[in-house]
């Protein structure tokens, strides 16, 4: 049986998450190739339908990466997406998705060690969970 790779949608913003992922980068941290890095201007940009479509493309897994909680270069952007996953989780829940395929994550522009430790964490988990219902069904 072939070995299941799952496809991780991140969603960085750019002044904090999407710089720690370059530094991580940077230093050479491994992190697995499976991560779609999608650099917003702030974390409070991405909508509830921008990770609903995300999961209808294909992806197996999102993650919001936003600025540390009360740090957030447009004040509160990060505070509205944390929200919006919330939403969006309970959704998915309601639809048949678990809600565990979608994640919310903080981190400074320094955390390059803290993204690709969130990147390996989060694929992980989905490669635990399986493909997602919506590409199966998708495939069919």
């Amino acid at each position: 049986m072939e070995k299941f790779e799952p496809v991780i949608v991140a969603f960085c913003c750019h002044y904090c998450a999407y710089t720690a992922a370059d530094m991580a980068g940077s230093l050479r941290l491994p992190y697995p190739s499976n991560i779609k890095i999608i650099r917003v201007p702030c974390s409070g940009k991405v909508d509830a339908q921008h990770i609903v479509t995300a999961f209808e493309k294909g992806a197996d897994g999102v993650f919001v990466a936003g600025c540390l909680e009360g740090d957030c270069h447009f004040k509160s952007g990060n505070a509205r997406a944390a929200r919006r996953v919330e939403f969006v989780k309970k959704y998915l829940e309601e639809i048949g998705i678990e809600s565990e395929r979608l994640e919310m994550v903080n981190m400074s522009a320094g955390m390059g060690h803290r993204f690709a430790q969130v990147a390996t964490e989060i694929t992980q988990k989905i490669r635990n969970l399986g493909p997602s219902p919506v590409r199966t069904t998708m495939a069919q």
